[in-house]
């Protein structure tokens, strides 16, 4: 295990909020299942600087070929507030969310992570039998290192717009002023 995911580990150990919601995840016993995105890469910049910013939402997919009706998602959402109340919880199952950006369908989770905007976002994590797992197709160096640049299906002339007008709406640099972005 590198420093990176020592350093990750330590982050989620030391959030209640992030264990909790990994515990809630593995209740449900869902195929691939992960929790993504900017809810780990907010709290690891925010460690980086400091800070303690409100959360957006906590996102979590896994990987259902069989039910990939938004109204699964929604069950699940529910069920996850009955575990955690008051979170904003949002899931997606990956074997459908390739038709958001234009690609082949995804095979796994992984699959659907590695086909983030940003390396620092393409993170996921996940509690199992008392151990953290983490799914990092990038690494973890960009997370933290502060290095905001897109992944290899966004480096294309049509999606790299869509990485720019993500980068300029977010503003993430507002927040945490050490970040390095990538245009």
């Amino acid at each position: 295990m590198d420093d990176y995911q020592l350093r990750l580990k330590q982050i989620i150990k030391d959030d209640p909020d992030m264990l909790l919601a990994m515990e809630a995840v593995e209740q449900l016993n869902l195929n691939d299942a992960w929790i993504c995105a900017g809810f780990i890469r907010n709290k690891a910049w925010d460690r980086l600087h400091h800070l303690k910013t409100s959360l957006n939402d906590i996102d979590v997919i896994y990987f259902n070929e069989i039910n990939k009706s938004t109204e699964k998602d929604q069950t699940l959402e529910k069920m996850l507030g009955e575990l955690m109340p008051g979170q904003p919880w949002s899931v997606k199952n990956q074997a459908r969310m390739h038709v958001v950006s234009g690609f082949p369908p995804f095979q796994s989770s992984k699959d659907g992570v590695s086909h983030f905007p940003e390396t620092a976002t393409a993170i996921a994590i996940r509690k199992v039998k008392q151990e953290i797992d983490i799914m990092a197709p990038y690494g973890l160096a960009d997370l933290f290192e502060m290095k905001v640049k897109p992944t290899p299906y966004f480096q294309d002339n049509k999606r790299h717009k869509i990485y720019i007008d993500r980068i300029k709406r977010k503003q993430w640099q507002k927040k945490w002023y050490k970040l390095k972005i990538e245009y």
